[in-house]
């Protein structure tokens, strides 16, 4: 049997049940608490950082279409260069039409803790169904352009290094035809090595409401006998884009000629670039929805081969589809090679696979006490040292779907708690009970990134919430640790350093980060590559830059940032004040 025909049937078997794949795995039994120490604490201060409008995502109560459940990303980035993180928050609509303030929203740090809202004179206002947004530097001229998925349109805005943005879609030649097409997960990645970015554009499916099933129709539109929007199971998957920047601003259509026009059959979300075999080229993971997900493995010559079943990523351990939908790649057990952690729908365990360091991956998501909890929806995900004690954990947003499900049955609520698992340092993870009430907030949440957003030495989260504001959560460690920050500078490479792989080793350890486009569920994080360092004063930094390259910098002090650019090394050190204790 080929592959082709294994991946047919294992979509044709799950097409007769509910619209979701939902594995309906009981929760693991949860083993004794380890004690040790967990010094991050979270709190919610999006209202008083004056992020307070809410992202319009569908009607509240009801949600009779796929379009209105899924939301969208988030981003933190530096628009204008100033070393603080500003946030870009992805809106959607509702079918009657656009209601006032749903549109998209840029917020400028203002260094004190505070955000202003400066869409309008940024050139970023505009509504309609926003999915992913992946963010770089696409013309190398210093600053970070963004590119913004959609059902629909999607959209090219270039960063002008003024404060303002341009759409230049049709100008690039990227401007879509097709008002049905949903897009969804994309990224920035330069797969031939040229220097210049070059655009993956994954699609979820081909949704046009006047083709759509309604609620309770058919089997793909009810979960637990309740009549819920339809789909994706019954719905028709779609191709995927790829497109070559030319290096004059404008970007050529070779979907055909790499081989991504070929892929089918699965409903693609979260597109997260990587080296994932460590051969110096980047591939590109894509978590699929109810389908199997991709692995396409660059070939060097312009193409991509999709591998994901015979490098066990594409299924789950036991051969089965599972919802994907958030992706974190991470150095989960400090080997140095990038592991992927995805996040599944409910009555499922998160996904956790383990690489080999040659893109060959086990899955060890039981193994590792992943599977305690099992009741939610998980979305946006994170693989990062939160406490900074040099061991990355796990963290993911959740939300329901189906808002009619909480009304007949109180136990399978619409909102619910984010999750944050710490890393035990021996393959294994704890679910924590108790990091803060930002953390344990009940919400219906989507997209989420993470980033240093107050430059205090440690990591914060911005959550996208369905129908409300979103939520900022600050992290005030209990206890300080050491910690490093990489932002790279490529010359040679894309300035963006998108697809640089980092390493940094400190006292017997040592950790592998990559500078990614895209990742979470359809967001962007902090590009300043953040390394916890426990007790360690100074560390080694390896960096293997997108071109080939490799530079090595030795006795780097902690508890600062270090700038590296291609060639030359590091070009600036900034020490920050010490992140903010809580009793």
């Amino acid at each position: 049997m080929t592959r082709r025909e294994w991946l047919g049937l294992v979509t044709v078997a799950g097409a007769y049940a509910q619209g979701v794949a939902s594995a309906d795995k009981k929760p693991t039994p949860r083993s004794k608490p380890s004690g040790l120490p967990f010094n991050a604490w979270f709190t919610d201060v999006a209202a008083q950082a004056g992020l307070r409008a809410p992202v319009v995502y569908g009607r509240a109560d009801r949600k009779d279409y796929i379009i209105e459940v899924v939301g969208c990303g988030v981003a933190f980035f530096d628009y204008d260069n100033d070393g603080w993180l500003d946030i870009l928050l992805l809106s959607g609509s509702q079918l009657e039409g656009a209601p006032a303030g749903a549109t998209n929203r840029l917020y400028k740090n203002k260094r004190d803790g505070t955000f202003m809202d400066v869409t309008k004179q940024a050139g970023l206002e505009r509504t309609g169904w926003a999915s992913s947004v992946t963010i770089g530097d696409y013309d190398n001229d210093g600053f970070e352009d963004v590119f913004i998925t959609y059902w629909g349109s999607n959209v090219l805005y270039h960063n002008n290094g003024d404060g303002t943005f341009t759409d230049v879609t049709e100008r690039a030649g990227l401007l879509q035809q097709g008002p049905s097409l949903w897009n969804s997960g994309a990224t920035w990645i330069d797969y031939d090595r040229d220097g210049r970015l070059d655009l993956f554009i994954a699609t979820y499916l081909d949704f046009d409401p006047a083709k759509i099933p309604r609620p309770g129709s058919t089997s793909n539109c009810r979960y637990m006998d309740v009549p819920v929007n339809c789909g994706p199971r019954g719905l028709r998957p779609t191709s995927h884009k790829f497109y070559r920047n030319n290096g004059d601003g404008t970007f050529s259509d070779v979907s055909q000629a790499s081989g991504i026009a070929k892929l089918g059959g699965s409903f693609a979300m979260t597109a997260v670039a990587g080296d994932y075999d460590e051969d110096g080229w980047p591939d590109i993971f894509v978590a699929c929805d109810s389908t199997p997900s991709f692995l396409l493995m660059n070939q060097h010559d312009g193409t991509f081969r999709e591998e994901a079943l015979e490098r066990g990523v594409a299924l789950s351990q036991d051969g089965q589809e599972q919802a994907g939908m958030g992706v974190a790649v991470g150095d989960f057990n400090l080997d140095s090679h990038s592991d992927i952690f995805v996040t599944h729908f409910m009555k499922d365990t998160p996904g956790l696979y383990e690489n080999d360091g040659k893109g060959v991956f086990n899955e060890v998501s039981l193994r590792s006490g992943l599977g305690v909890e099992t009741r939610y929806v998980g979305w946006g995900a994170a693989a990062e040292d939160f406490d900074n004690d040099g061991w990355p954990d796990f963290f993911s947003v959740t939300g329901s779907i189906y808002p009619e499900v909480e009304a007949r049955f109180p136990a399978w609520p619409y909102r619910t708690p984010r999750l944050m698992y710490r890393n035990l340092r021996n393959g294994k993870f704890e679910l924590m009970d108790d990091v803060g009430p930002g953390v344990a907030a009940f919400h219906s949440s989507r997209g989420s990134a993470v980033g240093d957003f107050d430059n205090d030495g440690d990591l914060d989260i911005l959550i996208m919430n369905m129908g409300e504001p979103p939520s900022l959560l600050r992290n005030d460690l209990k206890l300080n640790q050491n910690w490093l920050k990489v932002k790279l500078v490529g010359t040679k490479s894309n300035r963006s350093a998108i697809g640089s792989r980092v390493i940094v080793e400190y006292g017997s350890r040592k950790q592998t980060k990559e500078v990614a486009a895209q990742s979470s569920f359809y967001s962007v994080n902090d590009r300043r590559l953040h390394f916890g360092l426990g007790a360690s004063g100074s560390a080694t930094v390896t960096v293997f830059w997108t071109n080939g390259g490799v530079e090595v910098m030795e006795d780097v002090t902690s508890n600062q940032l270090i700038e590296v650019k291609e060639g030359a090394g590091i070009v600036r050190r900034e020490r920050w004040k010490t992140a903010e204790r809580v009793s």
